[in-house]
């Protein structure tokens, strides 16, 4: 993504991340401007694809460069940002408060998985995910890396607890956390995104991803649940 050309040198500084309020409720913590700009520069992408500079990303967001810089860092701050934000559009199952049971738990993953396909086959995560995909191993920059990390490992991290619990309470058995989550989100996401991705015009609607979920689901608890 050319966020910095030659012409738009950012002001040397030592600041580090993106921003720090990044974690399990991402979007809550950040303010409603950085949102504002994040949206403009998803929208950038979906609009003309990845070829825009910080310049544009000011324009469109009616802020200064300076700004920018100033909240993000840097270029790969402003990605690491952006991502992490459309990350954070999903929402993560809340543990029940009371005992965990096998419907309970299933109605969890559902939930999840409900609300991801929705993220995921949205105009704005098919955008990002194409401009990862282009620049992946090309060296133009590092948003194939930042995606990777931030979006699909990030997520296992954040649904871990609730394959763990599910462990704990003796409702599933695995022998590695991440291989239950790789499992799981194969069985929700299937060829969806690829289709999506290479051009595909017909994306599931609303009834179709709750039924993908569901079975995604169900299935899930067939291959590791126990009893």
């Amino acid at each position: 993504m050319t966020l910095s050309p030659a012409s738009e040198t950012a002001p040397k500084q030592t600041a580090a991340p993106a921003d720090a309020a990044f974690g399990a409720s991402a979007g809550e913590a950040m303010s409603e401007r950085k949102q504002e700009v994040l949206d403009a520069v998803l929208k950038l992408m979906v609009a003309e694809g990845d070829g825009f500079s910080v310049a544009a990303v000011a324009r469109a967001a009616s802020c200064s460069k300076e700004t920018l810089y100033k909240w993000f860092g840097d270029r790969d701050g402003l990605l690491t940002a952006t991502v992490r934000w459309q990350a954070s559009k999903v929402r993560m199952p809340k543990l029940p408060q009371d005992k965990l049971t096998r419907d309970s738990l299933e109605a969890a993953l559902n939930g999840f998985a409900e609300n991801w396909l929705t993220v995921l086959t949205g105009d704005l995560s098919i955008a990002l995910n194409r401009a990862a995909v282009s620049h992946a191993g090309s060296g133009k920059s590092r948003l194939g890396a930042i995606v990777l990390t931030n979006g699909p490992f990030a997520m296992r991290q954040r649904l871990a607890p609730l394959f763990e619990a599910g462990r704990a309470a003796g409702l599933l058995d695995f022998d590695e956390v991440d291989t239950a989550c790789r499992t799981f989100f194969g069985l929700v996401v299937a060829d969806t995104q690829i289709r999506a991705l290479l051009g595909e015009d017909r994306r599931p609607d609303d009834t179709e991803i709750r039924t993908i979920s569901a079975t995604a689901a169900a299935h899930f608890m067939r291959l590791y649940g126990r009893g």
